[in-house]
């Protein structure tokens, strides 16, 4: 066989040395990126996603004033808005749960009976803040599944929600009788959540 007399048996093997350098140093950084995205998705899926810690958990309820959702009635008279100052308790015992929703939200009505329930509890008052909705859109939801609300604060472009941390709709928040925020809970409420983490919730915002 002939060979090519420029090139030695050496050249071509540090030639694919070297090759096989190049191609793990431009491995490595895909590795690590895979790494990371793997480590990142087991992170956030992890137990109950709707556990997610808040910053704001034992510190007072942000300062907002949101004005009522318009045209809204309960028992004959319009349902007020809503303010930091409302949500301090106005009677024994009384927990404030503030859930966060919008009537495009195919999760807020799944949730909606359990608020519905909920809202008979003697130990709460239920409020909601309407998040970037129609307001006659809002009005048909609660026409057609209930008004759990005794307060209604429009949040028209969100900012309000945000200073709460929201991630998204629907969450609800368990506010202590003197305006703390005691629990978050993200995504739709369930039946396990209220009987579990949010009447654990519950009965520690009760106590003074």
């Amino acid at each position: 066989m002939l060979r090519d007399p420029t090139t030695t048996d050496g050249a071509i093997v540090t030639d694919e040395a070297s090759l096989r350098r190049r191609r793990i140093l431009l491995a490595v950084p895909l590795v690590i990126f895979l790494a990371l995205a793997v480590l990142f998705v087991v992170r956030l899926f992890a137990g109950d996603p709707a556990r997610i810690p808040s910053a704001l958990i034992g510190r007072p309820v942000p300062v907002f004033s949101l004005p009522p959702l318009e045209g809204l009635v309960r028992d004959g008279q319009p349902v007020p808005g809503l303010t930091n100052e409302s949500l301090l308790a106005s009677g024994p015992n009384e927990v404030t749960v503030v859930n966060i929703w919008a009537s495009w939200c195919a999760p807020c009505r799944e949730e909606h009976p359990l608020l519905m329930s909920l809202a008979q509890d003697p130990r709460v008052k239920v409020v909601g803040i309407n998040y970037k909705d129609n307001a006659e859109n809002a009005r048909r939801f609660l026409g057609a599944l209930g008004n759990p609300f005794t307060a209604v604060g429009v949040d028209a472009a969100g900012r309000a929600s945000i200073d709460w941390g929201v991630y998204g709709v629907p969450e609800t928040f368990i506010v202590s009788r003197d305006g703390r925020i005691q629990h978050k809970h993200i995504g739709p409420l369930t039946h396990e959540a209220l009987q579990t983490s949010i009447n654990a919730a519950i009965d520690k915002a009760a106590k003074p």
